[in-house]
């Protein structure tokens, strides 16, 4: 039996959230909901088209296969016609209702990518909480560059706006 490393730890990191300040960046908030719903909600393709890209976009799940070196492929489209490449990543660790650890650093066809505009690594946990979900997300970058490239572009807003998208569509 192999045991999965627990990566993002290092010297400079804060052991109590995995985070390096340096390089990575993340979004935490409380879900009015229950976790399994908001992991339905990740894990779910008709569920996720519904969230996962700020309107008025749409997207489209090419590939969800939630296992460790599955595919998660995602298009998007302005006109519901054309789309184009949104996510091409693949699955690093998948633990049920609490966590789901993606990259695209290597694409789904499992061939080094070098994605634009920055490569990341994506670890989505989910936790009790007496409101509802602990939902977290934190996005790993290779550098500080990389880091306030993806900052500068709009973290923020992009994920803030779909983590609202997301605690919308489950706390109904």
């Amino acid at each position: 039996m192999t045991s999965t490393p627990d990566f993002g730890l290092g010297p400079d990191t804060d052991f109590d959230t995995g985070i390096d300040p340096d390089r990575d960046l993340m979004i935490e908030r409380i879900i009015r909901a229950p976790r399994q719903a908001v992991w339905s909600a990740w894990t779910d393709p008709a569920q996720l088209v519904q969230w996962w890209i700020p309107s008025p976009l749409v997207l489209r799940v090419d590939a969800l296969d939630l296992r460790p070196g599955g595919a998660f492929v995602t298009r998007m489209s302005e006109d519901g016609q054309t789309f184009t490449s949104h996510v091409d990543a693949v699955f690093l660790r998948i633990e049920e209702d609490t966590r789901l650890v993606f990259t695209n650093a290597v694409d789904s066809s499992w061939h080094p990518a070098q994605p634009a505009p920055v490569t990341m690594t994506t670890e989505i946990i989910l936790g009790d909480s007496e409101f509802g979900t602990d939902y977290r997300a934190i996005v790993r970058h290779a550098s500080p560059e990389q880091r306030a490239l993806h900052e500068e572009l709009g973290f923020f807003e992009g994920w803030g706006t779909v983590t609202e998208a997301l605690a919308r569509l489950v706390e109904r």
